[in-house]
């Protein structure tokens, strides 16, 4: 699972997802782009389970980048605990991700190929995304 090897800081307060993506949203790497359209937290598991998904269909061929990285802590306490005595230790760790972020990116094969496996990624995410191309994007 992804995670940051070292933090600054070990909790986060949760925040807010405000506005669209400034940075990250164009397709920069490769040639094709899955494009988030919903603002979410993504976890380190759903970034996964997606990597995985579209590099099965790939075969081997082509190359992968993934655009985003889960840097943000996510506390629980554990169940039936009563309240007070602070706040949970960290559980996972996810990415926030603001609509028109790339997720991820594909590049070397084939315009039907890439587009199946960007479909087959997407339906591993919470959020609804659509495939996204390098001329169409500015």
């Amino acid at each position: 699972m992804l995670q940051p090897k070292k933090v600054k800081f070990r909790k986060h307060q949760r925040g807010r997802i405000k506005g669209k993506a400034h940075s990250g949203d164009t397709v920069h790497f490769g040639d094709y782009g899955l494009q988030a359209l919903e603002p979410a937290w993504i976890t380190s598991r759903q970034i996964e389970a997606a990597r995985r998904a579209i590099v099965r269909h790939l075969k081997r061929g082509g190359k992968v980048w993934i655009r985003v990285f889960p840097d943000k802590p996510v506390t629980s306490r554990p169940p039936e605990t009563r309240m007070g005595k602070g706040k949970g230790a960290t559980d996972h760790w996810v990415a926030p991700v603001k609509p028109g972020r790339i997720l991820f990116e594909i590049g070397g094969i084939r315009e039907g190929l890439a587009k199946e496996a960007l479909r087959l990624g997407a339906q591993k995410l919470p959020i609804s995304a659509q495939i996204a191309t390098k001329d169409a994007l500015k």
